[in-house]
Formats: C-alpha cells, structure tokens, sequence
C-alpha cells in the first residue's frame, strides 16, 4: 500500500509516488492513517487490508470521507514524526490514525523517545485542528514484565493526557486467541489477510466516534 491512496470514492484508487496526494487534491473530509507493515498491507494481497477495508465500509456508511493511507512498513514512531508535517500539510485531515510504536518495541528503543514522538505527532495534528486515534499495541511478555506494561501503558496515558480516540489493543481477538498462530503469517508478526476484518472491528468504533 505504500505510494497508493485508497479514497471512498468509486473507482478513486490512485497510483502515486509519494504516501500523500498532491496538496490540494484530496477532499475537505480526510482520514490520514500513519502506520507500519500492519497497516500497509504487508505479505498480504493489494486492497485486503483493514485500511483498504475502511474506506470500502466508509463508501456506505460516510461517502463524504475518504482515507489516505500513509503507511510504510518498518516504520517506527521517529519515521512518523519526521514525515508526519508534510503529510498534514498536503492532506489537511479531519481525522489522523496513528498506528506506530510496534517496531520501536521490536527494537528495544527506548520507550521515552517512543513517547515523546508520539507526543509530536499528536500535537502537529491538533495544531491543524484535526482529531487523533491512537491505535494501541501490546508486546509478548518475553520483553521483560516491566518493559511490557509500560509500553501497553504509553498509548493510554497518551490518550488520557491529550484526549485522543483510543484502540487499547490493535491485534485484540488476533493475537490473544488460543489459535492465534492461524492467524499470523510464518513470521508470526504480520497478521494473514483473513485477520484483517476484525483489526477494522478493532478500530472503527473510535474512528467513527471522532467523525
């Protein structure tokens, strides 16, 4: 999905060379969703994903918004912070989706630096008066007891502090499932395809709360 913009509108899927269309070009109504491979449709056919699954259910339930998909997969929350201006200047979103923070886990950064990028992009997207979901994630208890529920932790206090919209656990009914290895490709990372409707269960109840 990196470089391709999924809008609500029919037959309005557009080859671009950047994540954002051209300033000017897309509507008053945006969503900008700034994610990772779980969101940039990684290991899984062109137009499965659950971003690509919203803006299909956005053309029946809110055909007056569209979705700009700016993800890029191995992202982490610095990258989004980097990239994250220019995209709120061309696109002028009603609406960001920020779903970053679980390469910077797989990483071992430092979760302060996670939190104070995560911070800057929800305050260069209220500064553009557009609303923010922040999509949680949670990371497996071999990352250490502490390490784990501090950054389970940071997306809520995030939320709490900034009043943002919050999705506690982006991979909740996934990853937590008896069978969760059914439901992940061989990496055990990306979700496989058929995952990816109940990612967008996950996440629709906030984005259309913030609409």
């Amino acid at each position: 999905m990196e470089g391709e913009i999924w809008s609500t509108g029919p037959h309005r899927r557009v080859q671009t060379k950047s994540a954002v269309p051209p300033p000017g070009s897309a509507p008053a109504a945006t969503i900008l969703v700034v994610g990772d491979s779980l969101s940039a449709e990684y290991g899984i056919p062109r137009g499965t994903g659950w971003v690509s699954l919203l803006a299909m259910k956005l053309r029946t339930e809110r055909p007056d918004v569209q979705v700009v998909n700016a993800s890029i997969s191995g992202d982490t929350t610095a990258g989004g912070r980097s990239r994250l201006p220019a995209a709120l200047a061309q696109v002028r979103p009603v609406l960001v989706v920020i779903e970053l923070g679980g390469n910077d886990a797989l990483r071992g950064l430092d979760l302060n630096s996670s939190q104070q990028n995560l911070e800057a992009m929800i305050e260069a997207s209220r500064a553009v008066n557009a609303r923010v979901v922040l999509v949680g994630m949670q990371v497996p208890p071999n990352y250490g007891p502490d390490y784990s529920a501090k950054f389970s932790a940071m997306f809520a206090n995030l939320a709490k502090k900034y009043r943002t919209g919050l999705v506690p656990f982006f991979l909740q009914g996934i990853a937590d499932r008896p069978d969760a290895a059914q439901l992940f490709q061989p990496d055990r990372i990306h979700p496989r395809e058929e995952a990816h409707p109940r990612m967008l269960a996950n996440v629709w109840p906030e984005i259309k709360k913030q609409l």
